[in-house]
């Protein structure tokens, strides 16, 4: 067989579909079969390792119905817990706080949380492997190994890292229940003189790259997710404003979306943003000053580029 991607480490599979399996959506199938989630099925759909009747299929067809008798041949892919991230002893690790089984790391805006392949290095957890090699296979394990939460790949400020099987899984099921303490600043466009809560449903519009949106009426009742979040303005400048921003629950570019549709945009969002943007910024100004929980409790200084520009901006306030 031909075709296969490179640096791959399982086997290859071939899958019948049978009458049973008719008209099923071509990634639940898959999901079910290889045992993977629906995000690892796209991945390896986009990845060219689904072939039907000599064809690669591509991402954009995992909803296609599947017909009864049809062969897939699934190339060698390595499975998620057989994966490790390579250790880079030359990533810069700033601690801000650690404790028996876990670490509250500084992520630096346009650093990833994790990589998404093995040969992948530039995220926080390549960094981490360095420094603590037990991380490997805590948590999810691969290439997510010790992640506990996560930031946007532009979102500044204080991430935490598990190094322990036990606290992964007590620090999951409290911020699964919303026991977490999370303070955010942000930079956004307009003046916020007053405080305020917003809860809306999101769900997801786009995937690569990602976006969220509110959720129609007919969307509501089949999966979208609530977020809730609070904000109260920090400093007014002349055309923006510095929020702090407590959000309850976790959901993809929650605080980002929400804001926005408030009708307050993050300042420098691409995604989410409106024209005339004055401020300049290169990012979207979004910065995870505070978490804590229980014993937990670890604090991150505005990011160099977030405290230049709020400088420059209270400058420019006559």
């Amino acid at each position: 067989m031909c075709g296969y991607p490179v640096g791959v480490t399982s086997t290859a599979r071939s899958l019948l579909v049978r009458p049973q399996d008719t008209g099923r959506r071509l990634d639940l199938f898959l999901a079910e079969k290889l045992e993977l989630s629906r995000a690892q099925v796209r991945r390896l759909l986009a990845s060219g390792a689904v072939i039907r009747d000599g064809h690669t299929l591509g991402e954009a067809e995992k909803g296609e119905r599947l017909a009864s008798g049809v062969e897939l041949l699934v190339a060698p892919f390595a499975r998620r817990d057989e994966q490790r991230a390579l250790a880079d002893p030359g990533a810069e690790l700033v601690l801000r706080a650690q404790g028996p089984g876990w670490l509250a790391v500084d992520k630096p805006a346009g650093t990833p949380v994790h990589p998404l392949g093995e040969d992948e290095t530039g995220t926080v957890l390549n960094a981490v492997m360095a420094r603590h090699p037990e991380v490997h296979g805590v948590g999810e394990g691969g290439l997510r190994s010790g992640v506990v939460h996560r930031l946007d790949v532009d979102t500044s400020g204080v991430l935490l890292v598990a190094t322990l099987q036990t606290t992964w899984e007590r620090l999951r099921r409290a911020f699964a229940e919303h026991r977490v303490e999370k303070v955010y600043r942000a930079l956004v466009l307009g003046r916020v003189d007053h405080a305020g809560s917003a809860e809306l449903p999101l769900v997801t519009a786009r995937h690569r790259p990602a976006r969220v949106r509110v959720a129609g009426l007919d969307e509501r009742a089949r999966g979208a997710r609530i977020s809730q979040l609070s904000y109260r303005p920090l400093e007014l400048f002349a055309a923006t404003t510095l929020l702090e921003v407590r959000p309850r629950t976790g959901f993809l570019h929650q605080i980002r979306a929400t804001l926005a549709h408030l009708g307050f945009p993050v300042a420098g969002d691409r995604t989410y943003g409106k024209p005339g943007d004055v401020t300049g910024a290169e990012r979207h100004m979004l910065h995870a000053a505070r978490v804590a929980f229980e014993e937990i409790e670890a604090e991150s200084p505005d990011a160099e580029d977030f405290a230049a520009l709020c400088a420059r901006l209270r400058g420019a306030i006559p």
